[in-house]
């Protein structure tokens, strides 16, 4: 098993660099001239912002002091998203190149090649007419040699239009994956959107019709996104006034004694019905029964594999399946095997693996998160093996299934492709 993670761990390293050595190649090898200060700029800044991005991936899980976290996080994560779509664009600039070179090389042939314009009143010029075959003047039959008619030898590659070309396609390249990342983050830190969906939920009273969820997920409160970022999920909720709140996990990268405060304004959310709270992975990473007591704090309600009744229908949590690792994980049978089945019922669980288990049970409807959607394209692919639906609603079999984006980022504060969001999901009864 350590042989195997060994070479995992070299395989990536060796990928990281190659791919490094290659964007260096082209956006700095490429165009700028030896011992340049460009040159030197960007080869230092080859060497660090990787180093950065190493020192924010392994100081969340190594007991760094917060400050030296958060110094670390911003340059290290966002240059992780900055050489993805910088890598990405470059690639596509390896089809542009050869296309752009050849159109240059034969503007300028056209240009060598183009006729002379012989002004008005310029003094003429005798052009002596081709010489018939004769003697020569010793008496010799002469013959002229053939016309050449073979097209002229293509111009050999000039050294300024290739450097031309290098810097064309690598700024075109920079700004393209630059644009991108800085767009991402600025979607991540303008706060989630709100949307709405209507869910019919079998055995739903009439009394319950039209009740309203308001369902957040992924907030990663971490050392970028703090206290600030909480009080816009917070606002917005409360702003659809819905009549309970939801939090499917993942609500921290990171200790209480870190970041107890910036979870804080979660004691302002307002619902009819109050606030709910499941574990996700990440606070098995960051302390998941402190975590769960300082929730309980502020007002939220956890719900471990445990479920309450809210105005005709049956609301139920289970544990993330990251706690199996500390025997927490999930448990259907204590959340909802005793229940009646003939009630509506809506289950809180971070990751949507766990949809056969709800279909088992009878679940009507389960609220989950995790997948980001993906959260940086193409990751919507990847997110796509490994679990059953990444972003949205679906149908399995009688049970329903709704996963949120989520509202933070992990990692990069970076999304493309998969924006933010808060979901206001109402309950519709097939008695109405």
């Amino acid at each position: 098993m350590v042989v195997v993670f060994v070479l995992v761990a070299v395989a990536v390293l060796a990928l990281l660099a190659g791919v490094h050595r290659y964007v260096w190649r082209r956006l700095i090898g490429d165009t700028t001239a030896r011992g340049s200060l460009a040159r030197r700029v960007g080869t230092v800044a080859a060497f660090v912002l990787p180093l950065l991005t190493v020192g924010a991936l392994v100081s969340s899980r190594s007991g760094v002091p917060f400050p030296v976290q958060q110094v670390l996080a911003w340059p290290g994560y966002l240059w992780l998203a900055a050489l993805l779509y910088l890598t990405l664009a470059l690639l596509v600039g390896e089809a542009v190149r050869p296309l752009l070179s050849r159109f240059l090389a034969r503007r300028a042939a056209a240009r060598q090649t183009a006729p002379v314009d012989v002004s008005v009143g310029a003094p003429a010029v005798q052009v002596p007419a081709a010489a018939e075959p004769g003697p020569a003047t010793d008496g010799s039959t002469r013959t002229d040699p053939a016309p050449d008619t073979e097209a002229p030898a293509p111009p050999v590659a000039d050294p300024s239009r290739r450097l031309f070309v290098a810097r064309a396609v690598g700024g075109a390249a920079a700004l393209a994956g630059l644009g991108t990342v800085g767009l991402g983050t600025y979607g991540v830190l303008r706060g989630p959107r709100t949307k709405r969906i209507t869910v019919r939920l079998a055995g739903l009273p009439r009394s319950a019709h039209g009740f309203r969820i308001a369902v957040v997920s992924d907030i990663h409160l971490g050392p970028i996104l703090g206290r600030a970022h909480t009080r816009r999920v917070v606002d917005a909720i409360n702003a659809t006034s819905p009549d309970l709140v939801a939090v499917v996990g993942d609500l921290v990268d990171g200790s209480v004694a870190d970041l107890g405060p910036a979870a804080e304004p979660l004691a302002g959310l307002e619902a009819r019905h109050g606030s709910y709270f499941v574990t996700g992975n990440h606070e098995y990473f960051s302390g998941a029964a402190e975590w769960v007591d300082h929730v309980r704090e502020l007002g939220l309600h956890p719900l471990e594999n445990a479920r309450v009744e809210i105005a005709g229908f049956d609301l139920a949590g289970v544990n993330d399946v990251a706690g199996e690792s500390e025997g927490q994980g999930p448990d259907f049978a204590r959340a909802l095997g005793d229940r009646d089945r003939g009630r509506a019922s809506v289950l809180l669980a971070h990751q949507p693996v766990v949809i056969d288990d709800a279909v088992e049970y009878g679940v009507g409807l389960q609220l989950s998160g995790h997948t980001h959607g993906g959260q940086l394209w193409p990751g919507n692919l990847v997110a796509e093996l490994a679990n059953p639906t990444v972003a949205g609603y679906e149908r399995y079999g009688d049970t329903q299934l709704y996963v949120s984006r989520g509202a933070g980022a992990w990692g990069p504060p970076v999304r493309v492709g998969a924006p933010s969001d808060i979901t206001v999901v109402e309950l519709a009864s097939p008695q109405a």
